[in-house]
């Protein structure tokens, strides 16, 4: 027996085209896309916050010796940072930045989720496809009873396609959607810890020294 005796690219065809199908179908585009984007991230050390509470630290300095106004020539790699320190530039509240915050974090965690639904999808429709191409086989090899070759060749893509559609669930598709989503558990926990610094630097260089508005006696009484 050698490796070869397990690649059947009549099988694989099945159960690989079937799961692929299968994804399509019942993801979005964009979705699906980022689902195979997001393999880039998988060697990738997971986020930590701490880089960015150390920039948030230093534009809070700036702030304070430069005013709110230098930090629009700050280079922020991160979008949620930037987007913050954008709104805190403009005079946002600090309840707007927290608001601006939340929702951007809140997008980021359906955009990762929705990554590792498409992956969980796959593992889901692989073992399905494995048995299509199962059944598929066993049609074949009853409809060539008489070719004892031909028998052979059929039920060993009955027999490979369910074994495809195991290891395609089991050991790529499933590890995959389950480590997505542990990541995007860990990023959801570290980014909700930059929300704070920057609160409290929209609070700090939110304009205090707002003139009251001018009220003017009407004439009658300015003349009495």
């Amino acid at each position: 027996m050698t490796p070869g005796t397990f690649l059947d690219p009549i099988a694989l065809s099945i159960v690989g085209g079937g799961t692929i199908l299968a994804a399509i179908l019942r993801t979005p585009a964009r979705d699906l896309a980022r689902a195979i984007a997001a393999l880039a991230t998988l060697p990738r050390r997971r986020f930590a916050a701490e880089p960015l509470l150390q920039q948030i630290a230093a534009l809070g300095r700036i702030a304070r010796r430069h005013g709110a106004i230098a930090l629009d020539r700050s280079v922020i790699a991160d979008l949620d940072v930037a987007a913050a320190v954008a709104d805190i530039v403009d005079g946002a509240s600090p309840e707007a930045v927290a608001t601006k915050l939340r929702h951007l974090r809140r997008a980021r965690i359906e955009r990762h989720v929705a990554a590792a639904d498409a992956w969980a999808g796959m593992a889901e429709a692989a073992p399905a496809m494995g048995m299509v191409g199962t059944l598929i086989g066993l049609v074949a090899m009853f409809t060539q009873m008489t070719d004892p070759q031909a028998i052979g060749s059929a039920m060993a893509v009955a027999l490979l396609a369910t074994l495809y559609g195991a290891l395609l669930s089991n050991l790529i598709a499933l590890p995959i959607a389950n480590r997505l989503r542990a990541a995007a558990r860990h990023e959801a926990f570290e980014r909700a810890r930059i929300e704070e610094p920057l609160v409290a630097l929209a609070t700090r260089e939110q304009p205090q020294n707002r003139q009251a508005p001018v009220t003017f006696a009407p004439l009658a009484e300015a003349a009495e």
